[in-house]
């Protein structure tokens, strides 16, 4: 075992320690003592059974979630090694060599290994063998090849499983060596489950005639039926999360089950994005601990959360059920122990604790990286590959201060999508509106060819698209609250610098308001136009508001295409966080942006360019160094 693989778990025993310690526990002895062991000899101190030691069996269970299609810690957009501000590496490479560390402690007949979902969507990787050379077509997955190597038992899935068809999450399912489990994918007709809905699995007790059955059930989001409609409708339908939880987890109680964990794509905090569209909730995890009794574990995914440890009591039963999140990407491993010893003749969880290992602490494994380096180049080459052509440059260094084809570039691929995914519904005759942000001063898209990075550059954050209603009057205070990132100026230069008006000093940014937190928002159909006088305090800067050359209905009802970063709350913009959600597919918006050039070919910038908003001063246009001399100044 490595030096780091040692001390990632000398870290998971120094936790395992503190909290038995805070308890009043003893911290040797029994398992405890095997648990602060020297690796390697845990599962021989501890699971030898009434006639070998302490008669307590420790099953150790492994989870990860949300890993989106990383195998290797890589930025595929940045061709770079993955980092964030953080220090997280991500990928199931290093997760592989976690797990391994792990098995060689506790036993690998004492271990299980689970995954909560949303696997085969969320970097080139996994999208390249979903629409460039897909595994339809016969290629391998690299995550059924990576989770086959690391030893997965069962993946439950996620609703990202089925944002490339049936056809495509049918042809992974067969190439897994493992059961991919949803109790809640129903049969559009019979109401039947369409994939196996749990798993049932044995662990031999040393001494012991009787062993330690453990049932593991896979729950999806409800979600998915508005999210991924294009591909479900008619064929599978989606049942709540509390509601299959109490169909399945007594039937596996009734099986002889002495531990039920669940592997639940659904997020701990309670709510949905989609409001009451669906008669199930988006988010529900803690309400599933809280009313379905027979869980002793669920562990949580959907939400790229954090959650070490959390204890929700049931209602019913009185007892403690154990939620944990191991955040995203490959960034984590939760190791969830049982100590189990027998009650009445049954096998019983005296004591239930989780922790996370973080994988920034190890390096990639050498077998998992070895199978998939392959893959893994085909793909680089790939982002760096010409995907069409811009017949002029654009550039995001002046989006902060005035109106650019960049930002014009994204609000237009933006509302397309939305306007697409709402035709035939109510919402679809309603003007479209979206906005985008500045988010990199260094984004660029050359005259000439283009490769997939130079795309994803305009757009360097995961964020998933949404669309939203608002009002007249709510679009107006949306674009007050955004101007509040330009300073106060009375106009009196004939030319600003872009510090001098830019990234304001507020309550809520006292060290300068971000570029991220300025969005420029636009429309599809017709222009969206107004300006924004700096001269004016904030808050009552937007004037000359119009949409398509007429003031706007204040009372009237638009359909905002938006991030879900600032749908959820990012920011803290006006109105958004309670807005009717008419679209939400979780499609990446990078990815979108990408589709649409590698569709279309041809980037024409003043096919969609319209310059519809500025800067002014008491009316008076003003100059910022560095903007165009054209536009509408």
């Amino acid at each position: 075992m490595s030096d780091k693989s040692t001390a990632a778990l000398a870290t998971l025993a120094a936790s395992e320690h503190s909290r038995r310690a805070m308890l009043g526990m003893a911290v040797v002895g029994g398992a405890s003592a095997a648990f602060l062991s020297a690796p390697g000899r845990a599962s021989a101190a501890q699971n030898k059974g009434p006639g070998g030691g302490s008669g307590t069996f420790r099953l150790t269970v492994m989870g990860t979630t949300d890993t989106h299609g990383n195998v290797f810690n890589w930025d595929y957009f940045k061709d770079a090694e993955y980092t964030d501000s953080k220090s997280n590496d991500i990928g199931l490479a290093k997760i592989a060599t976690l797990v391994k560390a792990v098995r060689a402690e506790r036993g690998t007949e004492n271990c299980l290994l689970l995954d909560a979902g949303d696997t085969i969507q969320g970097t080139p990787l996994s999208y390249y063998y979903a629409k460039i050379d897909p595994i339809t077509g016969g290629a391998k997955h690299p995550m059924a090849t990576a989770m086959n190597t690391i030893g997965y038992d069962a993946a439950a899935l996620g609703n990202h499983e089925y944002n490339y068809g049936l056809e495509t999450l049918r042809a992974f399912e067969e190439q897994c060596d493992f059961p991919l489990l949803s109790a809640n994918s129903l049969d559009w007709s019979t109401g039947a489950p369409v994939f196996q809905p749990h798993l049932i699995r044995s662990f031999k007790v040393p001494g012991e005639a009787k062993p330690v059955k453990v049932g593991i059930v896979g729950l999806v989001t409800p979600g998915v039926a508005i999210w991924d409609k294009a591909n479900v409708e008619g064929r599978v339908k989606f049942g709540g999360i509390v509601e299959q939880g109490k169909v399945w987890v007594p039937k596996l109680k009734q099986a002889g089950c002495d531990i039920v964990v669940v592997a639940c794509h659904s997020g701990a905090t309670p709510g949905s994005s989609y409001g009451d569209a669906l008669p199930f909730p988006e988010n529900a995890s803690t309400q599933l601990a809280q009313e379905v009794p027979g869980i002793d574990a669920i562990l949580v995914g959907h939400a790229h959360e954090e959650i070490i440890e959390r204890v929700v009591k049931n209602k019913a039963t009185g007892k403690d059920v154990l939620l944990t999140e191991p955040l995203k990407w490959g960034m984590r491993l939760a190791v969830l122990d049982f100590d189990i010893s027998k009650v009445g003749g049954r096998w019983t969880v005296a004591h239930q604790h989780a922790t996370l290992l973080n994988a920034n602490t190890v390096a990639e494994d050498a077998q998992v990286k070895g199978l998939l380096q392959q893959d893994h180049d085909i793909v680089v080459t790939y982002v760096n590959s010409v995907i069409g052509s811009c017949t002029s440059a654009m550039s995001a260094q002046t989006a902060r201060f005035e109106d650019t084809a960049a930002l014009d570039f994204i609000n237009y691929v933006q509302g397309l999508v939305v306007r697409e995914a709402l035709a035939g519904t109510p919402e679809a005759s309603l003007p479209m509106l979206s906005i985008a942000a500045p988010f990199n001063r260094d984004a660029a898209i050359p005259a000439g060819e283009v490769t997939v990075r130079d795309v994803a550059g305009l757009y360097i954050y995961d964020n998933t698209l949404l669309g939203i209603k608002l009002t007249g009057q709510q679009v107006k205070d949306y674009l007050e609250f955004s101007a509040t990132y330009f300073q106060q100026v009375d106009g009196s230069k004939d030319t600003y610098l872009p510090d001098e008006v830019t990234n304001a000093k507020t309550a809520l940014a006292p060290n300068g308001t971000p570029d991220y937190n300025y969005d420029v928002m636009a429309g599809l159909d017709a222009s969206l136009s107004y300006d924004i006088d700096l001269a004016k305090a904030p808050g009552s800067r937007i004037t000359k508001l119009t949409y398509d050359g007429q003031p706007i209905d204040l009372a009237g009802e638009f359909i905002v295409a938006i991030n879900n970063y600032r749908q959820s709350g990012g920011g803290n913009f006006p109105g958004v966080k309670t807005a009717p959600v008419v679209y939400n597919a979780q499609l990446e918006i990078r990815q979108a942006i990408i589709d649409w050039v590698t569709d279309k070919g041809v980037i024409d910038p003043p096919t969609f360019t319209v310059y519809d908003w500025r800067l002014v001063a008491n009316g008076t246009a003003i100059k910022v160094e560095g903007a165009s001399e054209g536009g509408r100044h």
